[in-house]
């Protein structure tokens, strides 16, 4: 490394107060490494050229676990106070590239949390001009391999009268190469389900994952590629982020 890549002390002085109120916000962390570059004129300023974030193991929220996860961002305004004192706040919105591997056990755990439940309301379906609600009770991730994900749960179905119905998917996700392909879709009601409904159901579905972002904490995020292994799934996404949210 030459003199002039070498990292400056206010890059160094940034970085680990960053990484000391990172580990100090989460419940866990394996590892974590934050590289800010910027110079003691952009600081006063209130920018930083880029802020790379990389981070194992880490335990956000109670359930909530991401086994790897990088973000990258390009130049940004922060609040130069809160940057020296471990926190970086964002005074302008900011792009940045994201990278998260997770496995099957912190998906599944994630998915059933509260935080994740408060975040999936019940879904309407306009089913023949008739308003029908299905309520998420319980949802199952298994990723065998062969870029497959399974999923398997049961919703309360609301349609006049509420019953259970379990359900069982197999896909294949949308990757940078191919749309997301529904290999089979198999529901477990007991009574029968009426194909208006399964078409509603798909029509909806299809609406979901083909919205060109998704909201969450304020930012928008837009999946560019997933990459399905046995047990692990990698998520490559854009982001638009207006704050960093607090852990």
């Amino acid at each position: 490394m030459t003199r002039d890549d070498e990292p400056r002390l206010e890059e160094e002085v940034l970085s680990t107060a960053a990484e000391i109120g990172v580990i100090s916000q989460v419940d866990k962390v394996e590892d974590v490494n934050i590289d800010v570059k910027t110079n003691l004129l952009n600081i006063v300023q209130g920018q930083a050229d880029s802020v790379s974030f990389a981070g194992q193991g880490l335990a956000i929220q109670k359930d909530i676990r991401v086994q790897e996860v990088q973000v990258q961002t390009g130049r940004i305004a922060i609040n130069p106070l809160s940057a020296i004192f471990g926190e970086i706040k964002l005074t302008h919105p900011t792009d940045a590239s994201i990278r998260v591997v997770l496995t099957e056990e912190d998906i599944n755990r994630s998915l059933n949390s509260d935080y994740i439940r408060s975040k999936l309301p019940p879904l309407d379906l306009d089913v023949d001009g008739k308003i029908v609600t299905l309520e998420l009770q319980h949802m199952e991730i298994n990723l065998p391999g062969d870029g497959k994900i399974k999923c398997s749960g049961n919703v309360l179905l609301h349609e006049g009268n509420t019953r259970q119905l379990d359900f069982i998917a197999l896909l294949y996700p949308r990757t940078s190469s191919q749309p997301l392909l529904l290999e089979a879709f198999h529901c477990t009601p007991g009574n029968g389900i009426g194909l208006e409904l399964i078409v509603a159901l798909m029509l909806k579905f299809k609406e979901l994952v083909n919205l060109p972002y998704y909201e969450l904490e304020g930012s928008a995020f837009r999946v560019k590629d997933m990459d399905v292994q046995k047990g692990t799934l990698t998520v490559m996404a854009e982001a638009y982020i207006r704050q960093i949210p607090s852990m």
